[in-house]
């Protein structure tokens, strides 16, 4: 499932939406705060620009959203109907979810975003 060519790959990882060959973002580690969005200007296997526009990844903020939302739904599932914490117990654990995990949120939204405008490229694989 998890395989080049694979647009689900490219969201994941963080790869190269166009070739899948190397990685948009200059530090991997998403918890490197101080660049967990410093991004490569250009794919040096396929020279895809990924800033496709000026203020390109603006657009990322409303995705940003619904994956937090997500975040969140996943703790709440996990908090109150599986371990059947109370509810202050609850959105606290919702709070934590989603500021621990904002740096895989923004990564996630900015990876979403950019597979929406740029197709897979069979031809470098």
């Amino acid at each position: 499932m998890l395989k080049k060519g694979n647009k689900i790959y490219s969201i994941i990882s963080g790869h190269c939406p166009k070739c899948h060959h190397e990685s948009m973002y200059v530090k991997r580690n998403p918890f490197n705060i101080a660049n967990t969005l410093t991004m490569h200007e250009n794919c040096s296997n396929c020279n895809l620009r990924y800033k496709l526009e000026p203020s390109f990844f603006y657009g990322s903020m409303y995705v940003s959203y619904a994956v937090g939302i997500a975040f969140a739904v996943a703790a709440f599932v996990i908090l109150k109907l599986v371990l059947n914490s109370s509810l202050e117990i609850t959105y606290l654990g919702i709070i934590l979810t989603i500021v621990g995990f904002l740096p895989v949120i923004l990564r996630l939204s900015r990876n979403l975003w950019i597979n929406m405008f740029v197709k897979f490229d069979s031809k470098y694989l």
